[in-house]
């Protein structure tokens, strides 16, 4: 705790102590501002508001860094696996070889789902988005695991976050083959967390699947760049929703709810859909144009982020996957080189760099998960599989805290005072 933050309102003056976490800006803690001054904050969006103490990741966007647990997220990316890195969030610390291969066991032996949720999905139309049956059927899980959802229990609350992270890649591909009308297939406990996944999603009974190790790394890059980002959205969803005593099963459904907003999940979709649009670099230019003019419509999606006010970080990393995605699977695509040939342009361009709209990861992404196989609608059932872990690290680190209480945020009041009612024969 360091100096006090004074505050004059009313002809009156307020001391407000201030904090200081290791990293990032010191915080005033105005927890007794309203019971002192009889006021509230104003901050719609709580973009300056710290509504919790974390010690899982944190963002210095200014720079362009990305720290889990004070790891550097190019460092994970680069050396690291998703297992590792998920294993990291929920215990604090990276494994030794013995406890990563115990870690990685468990969750292994977790990955098969409940027969009856097969069911389930056959409650749904074929042309089902895939967020929509995720949301389904995640918040369904609380009715097949009783035994993991007494929140107050330590070792169910372990149970629970084994099993979410373990089922959801399954979960996923029974999704996607659902909408392609082929059949479930198992998990197969001798392939790795991604390669698992991409096995079920994409193989098929009457073959054996062969996992393609520039795919299945690129994948697991994915994931790890996806795995947790602060107190976004559908993070505070989940914490929100967790503070009121939910299961975690149901917490993280509302997270898939709140993610699958277009404004939240669904940017790597319309990068893509963008770059199909300028289709080829000759075009480039027209569209920059485009981009300039307030009075154009067209926006370049896939550049600039709310939070990174320089080079997203985990941009860096997905421009090195797409190129290793595309020469393994030697995929043709004029898509790459507008991509590629957008990004040198406008990175070189005054307009984008006084802006500071430097390509994010969604606009790689897209691109990887298109040359990969996957349809558009389920770029979004991708990232809530990833960010599945830093949901559950953070609905954990929330229940841990004894100075965790249920959300509840103010309002400026801007309705009519109060009146008297008027039957319906005199209005």
């Amino acid at each position: 705790m360091s100096d006090q933050a004074k505050l004059e309102t009313g002809g009156k003056t307020y001391e407000f102590p201030k904090l200081s976490g290791t990293c990032g800006p010191d915080v005033v803690d105005i927890r007794k501002l309203y019971a002192q001054t009889g006021q509230f904050t104003y901050d719609p969006g709580f973009t300056s508001t710290a509504s919790c103490e974390s010690g899982l990741t944190f963002i210095d966007g200014e720079e362009g860094v990305l720290l889990h647990r004070g790891y550097p997220i190019g460092q994970l990316a680069e050396h690291s696996s998703f297992m590792e890195v998920a294993y990291l969030l929920l215990n604090k610390e990276l494994p030794d070889q013995s406890e990563l291969d115990e870690f990685i066991y468990t969750i292994t032996r977790h990955t098969m789902v409940h027969d009856q949720l097969r069911q389930f999905y056959q409650g749904f139309r074929r042309d089902a988005h895939p967020m929509a049956i995720m949301c389904g059927v995640v918040g369904a899980l609380s009715a097949f695991y009783h035994d993991s959802t007494d929140i107050s229990d330590p070792e169910q609350r372990k149970i629970a976050s084994h099993r979410l992270i373990a089922k959801m890649p399954t979960i996923a591909a029974m999704a996607y083959k659902y909408a392609v009308g082929q059949p479930f297939l198992q998990p197969q406990n001798d392939l790795s967390y991604t390669g698992n996944f991409l096995r079920m999603t994409f193989g098929v009974p009457a073959e054996e699947y062969e996992v393609i190790p520039a795919v299945e790394k690129a994948m697991d890059r994915i994931f790890i760049l996806h795995a947790d980002h602060e107190q976004n959205a559908s993070t505070s969803t989940v914490r929100l929703a967790g503070s009121s005593g939910a299961n975690p099963f149901a917490c993280t459904a509302a997270g898939i709810a709140c993610l699958w907003g277009p404004a939240h999940g669904g940017a790597n979709e319309a990068a893509l859909n963008m770059l199909h649009e300028i289709g080829t670099p000759d075009k480039i230019p027209h569209y920059i144009e485009r981009a300039k003019d307030k009075n154009d419509p067209f926006r370049l999606m896939g550049f600039g982020h709310r939070v990174y006010k320089n080079y997203d970080p985990r941009a860096t990393v997905m421009q090195k996957t797409v190129r290793e995605v595309f020469d393994a699977l030697d995929v043709k695509d004029p898509v790459f080189e507008t991509a590629l040939q957008l990004e040198e342009i406008a990175l070189n361009d005054d307009y984008f760099k006084e802006k500071k709209l430097f390509p994010n990861v969604d606009f790689y992404s897209g691109i990887i998960l298109s040359a990969i196989g996957f349809p558009t609608t389920m770029f979004t059932a991708l990232f809530a599989l990833a960010r599945t872990v830093g949901w559950v690290a953070q609905w954990n680190e929330m229940i841990s805290d004894p100075g965790q209480k249920i959300g509840r945020p103010r309002q400026l009041y801007t309705g009519p005072t109060q009146r008297d009612y008027v039957s319906i024969d005199k209005r």
